[in-house]
């Protein structure tokens, strides 16, 4: 297995946001009305993602965004769903933050949802704690937030 670092622009990082968003839209779509998120998942201002690959072939992807100054922001992480439970979504968020740790920043966050539970307990196993919902999300109910200090690792 190859975790590949790239940019927001490139061809299989994009197709693997796609197959993010239907499998987003297949489960959690018919509770949640997903097009308001839209706007805060645009790729145009990521320039730092992961692409994961196994025998040539893209298996999940994930990428960082800058917040602030001081924080990156965990976006568009998916492991496509026969590869999950594996360990792979650990890993590779765990390279997204040493690769923010390399960029100067100290603190992440990320936006997700109750609903989605095995990423959330991918995040609460790396250190991320809930935190009140931050910028975009804060009339967002559904949305749950979470953050972790980059310096604890």
């Amino acid at each position: 297995m190859e975790f590949h670092r790239t940019g927001g622009r490139d061809k299989d990082f994009i197709k693997n946001c796609r197959l993010l968003d239907l499998d987003l839209d297949r489960r959690v779509g018919r509770k949640i009305q997903r097009d308001k998120y839209k706007q805060y998942n645009l790729l145009d201002e990521i320039q730092e993602a992961i692409v994961v690959c196994e025998e040539n072939r893209v298996i999940g992807g994930g990428a960082i965004r800058r917040y602030d100054d001081e924080t990156m922001e965990l976006k568009r992480v998916f492991v496509h769903t026969e590869y999950q439970g594996r360990g792979i979504g650990s890993r590779l968020v765990s390279l997204l933050m040493e690769w923010a740790v390399e960029l100067g920043y100290k603190k992440m966050v990320l936006e997700t949802g109750e609903l989605l539970v095995e990423s959330c307990a991918v995040y609460k196993k790396l250190g991320f704690q809930v935190i009140p919902n931050y910028g975009p999300y804060e009339g967002m109910p559904e949305s749950l937030c979470m953050g972790k200090d980059l310096e604890s690792r």
